[in-house]
């Protein structure tokens, strides 16, 4: 029964998890917030990881009840993501995998989402909505290889939705996508905004340059509340996000969607995504912000299929990339 631990820091979560033969024992981690109307960059984001990483490395030691020598194998973030932080990740993981005398394993991590995802769920071969703060696609699974079918051209939904919660100054703690959720909640009023499908693909610039330039103007005409622009900007993106996932679903005949990534628990998105594959006779597969969110046992579960399947990342090879996308990863763990 191997035993792996993951180390994740590809943003502005620190997270340290173990897992055993697909039990998740422990999953710590820690948030680097900001203030309202900031965003994080990767200088002080990596200072926040190396201050921290170490109480979290000892927090999931001691909620799993367990030693360094009942480790096999240490999994770590190799991309993508910000570059300071990986980087902060990777020299931890490589230090303890040597200290401990264990093998390195580089995950992918939108990889790391995605077996999470079948893990926590028991979806067995879903077309796979992945939605994050640096991460827009439509995935699914075909001869080891995770196949992309639609993906953002420019930015990511959650970095839409953050850099809009800077706009109103929304605070980001939790998190500004959690709080423009619970303020779309009341929203009243759609406001009519672009909406950029291009055939598999979509494209979120537009939206928020459009937002940015009349949010103000029309909050001080009364002509919509903050609430109506959240919900409005929510229901626009979210419609995208539908429509590209349905039409990848009737490509491959699929019966299962899964949503993961950070911007998956936002649950007027599953309630979309519900009533889509309701109509399609298909089951929709969501986690909460527990698994959805970066997490350190996402790495550590993709880490756990890499090492069964006899994956190892040579010491050599452990640098990190901001660029990996996730069908460079040959998937040698499925069918």
């Amino acid at each position: 029964m191997p035993v792996v631990i993951g180390f994740e820091g590809s943003a502005n979560k620190i997270g340290v998890g173990i897992v055993r033969d697909g039990e998740v024992l422990s999953n710590p981690r820690r948030t680097y917030v900001t203030p309202p109307g900031q965003g994080f960059l990767p200088s002080d984001t990596a200072c926040h990881h190396r201050a921290c990483i170490l109480d979290v490395l000892q927090e999931a030691l001691q909620e799993a009840g367990l030693k360094p020598q009942d480790i096999d194998a240490v999994a770590f973030t190799k991309g993508p993501g910000m570059g300071a932080p990986l980087v902060t990740v990777a020299v931890v993981a490589r230090t303890v995998a040597q200290l401990w005398g264990k093998p390195l394993l580089g995950v992918n991590h939108c990889v790391g989402h995605i077996e999470m995802g079948r893990l926590i769920t028991g979806a067995q071969n879903p077309t796979v909505l992945y939605v994050s703060g640096g991460n827009t696609q439509v995935i699914a699974y075909s001869e080891h290889r995770y196949r992309i079918f639609g993906e953002t051209i420019d930015i990511a939904v959650g970095n839409c939705l953050d850099r809009f919660a800077r706009v109103l100054k929304i605070s980001n703690d939790p998190s500004p996508g959690y709080n423009i959720e619970q303020m779309a909640k009341k929203g009243q009023k759609l406001v009519e905004l672009p909406y950029t499908v291009k055939g598999m693909d979509v494209s979120f610039s537009g939206i928020l340059s459009h937002i940015e330039e009349v949010a103000h103007r029309m909050l001080a005409a009364k002509e919509c509340t903050p609430e109506d622009l959240c919900f409005s900007l929510q229901e626009t993106l979210f419609a995208m996000l539908v429509e590209i996932t349905e039409r990848a679903m009737a490509h491959t005949g699929s019966h299962e969607a899964l949503i993961v990534g950070g911007v998956g628990c936002n649950e007027r998105l599953q309630e979309m995504m519900g009533i889509m594959c309701k109509e399609r006779g298909a089951k929709l597969f969501a986690t909460d912000e527990r698994f959805c969110i970066d997490n350190g046992a996402m790495i550590a579960q993709a880490g756990w299929e890499m090492f069964r399947s006899g994956q190892i990342t040579a010491l050599q090879d452990s640098w990190i990339t901001q660029r990996y996308r996730t069908d460079e990863v040959e998937v040698t763990w499925r069918d």
